[in-house]
């Protein structure tokens, strides 16, 4: 994917954007960083199911203290992974595919 963002939150709106229209009746949740360190940056709850996403404006930004914890905790739960512009495509086609089972 060819875009670039200056800030994590820049990317972090243009994608709970994305992801209402790729799933329409969705709640797409900004969760507030400050609440839980390290929690994900966005709740999807969709159907009977639910996400959370970690976004990270690139590939190469470190994460933060418990962000690695509760992104494989989350997952083992159901669905959550760090996302970023350079796998984007993947992650989004993943989540349509836990959505979808």
């Amino acid at each position: 994917m060819g875009r670039t963002f200056k800030v994590e939150r820049d990317y972090q709106s243009y994608l709970i954007k994305k992801l209402s229209n790729l799933f329409p009746g969705s709640f797409v949740i900004p969760m507030d960083g400050n609440y839980i360190q390290g929690f994900p940056d966005i709740l999807i709850l969709y159907a009977n199911k639910w996400a959370a996403l970690e976004c990270k404006r690139s590939r190469g930004e470190p994460h933060r203290p418990n962000q690695d914890y509760y992104v494989e905790r989350l997952d083992k739960m159901s669905f959550s992974r760090f996302i970023f512009p350079e796998n984007e495509e993947e992650v989004l086609h993943d989540l349509q595919q836990a959505f979808q089972s």
